[in-house]
């Protein structure tokens, strides 16, 4: 409201980015909920916890267009005339700015143990990024009595919410696409499984991230013959855990003379 009243491109990004947040949190709270819930149906093996994944890729949609609204109004501005009122710029950016280092302290915590909480994290650290711009440009709309600061900050803002967007975005999709876990190394793996004694060789490793903090591997390990399976499976599993992080494999112990896993066709 105070956006439009100004006339404060600046203002109106940040509050149109702040719009965003309350629904891009809101996902990101149902969807720890989801995560969070026992899978009554049979048919998720691996529960809910995508779904904070899910929530993640709305936040980078949004962003991305909130982002994409304040750049193209901001050109649309250059060369321009605006009216812009500095003293509603400057109240509301301070305000708006406290609000956000309070969500900041609050969601901290949380940001590094999961992508979800990450994404609401990277959210109001480009709001509070967006409450210092505002504070800045009507700053210096007064100062100068020159409206097309406004602009500039309000296309800064634009630019700096793409880019974090683009950031978290590609984490959202390095765990849909199912790649190797970021901090993993799928060659210093197979080699130190194929390390372990009484295993020969290492075939059909898979590593990938199901959500935040849970990396998850499938593997096949050749033993020598005759061994101790039972030792192997375990000293694999211990190392994956200690050494890896990966908290949940599924391994298959297989004699050297076993036959049929390269009959595969993917």
């Amino acid at each position: 409201a105070y956006g439009l009243i100004s006339g404060s491109l600046a203002l109106m990004s940040d509050a149109g980015h702040m719009a965003a947040d309350v629904v891009t949190l809101g996902a990101a709270l149902v969807a720890t909920r989801i995560a969070g819930r026992p899978d009554t149906t049979g048919r998720r093996s691996y529960g809910s916890y995508r779904a904070e994944v899910f929530a993640s890729l709305l936040a980078v949609v949004l962003m991305l267009g909130v982002a994409l609204y304040v750049v193209t109004e901001a050109i649309g501005r250059i060369g321009g005339t605006a009216e812009v009122s500095s003293g509603p710029m400057l109240v509301v950016g301070a305000i708006g700015l406290v609000v956000n280092l309070i969500a900041l302290l609050l969601l901290r915590s949380g940001a590094s143990e999961s992508l979800n909480v990450k994404g609401a994290y990277l959210e109001v650290v480009a709001d509070t990024a967006g409450s210092v711009g505002v504070i800045v440009a009507g700053w210096l709309v007064s100062t100068t009595g020159q409206a097309f600061w406004d602009t500039v900050v309000a296309l800064a803002i634009g630019i700096f919410v793409a880019v974090r967007a683009v950031s978290l975005g590609r984490q959202v999709f390095a765990v849909l696409g199912q790649h190797v876990p970021e901090g993993v190394d799928a060659a210093a793996v197979a080699a130190d499984l194929a390390a372990i004694e009484g295993v020969r060789n290492v075939h059909d490793l898979h590593l990938w991230t199901l959500t935040s903090g849970m990396n998850v591997a499938t593997a096949h390990l050749v033993t020598e013959e005759p061994g101790d399976n039972h030792a192997v499976l375990d000293r694999a599993r211990e190392l994956l855990r200690q050494r890896h992080h990966i908290a949940h494999a599924t391994l298959q112990v297989e004699p050297v003379d076993h036959q049929g896993c390269d009959e595969l066709g993917w």
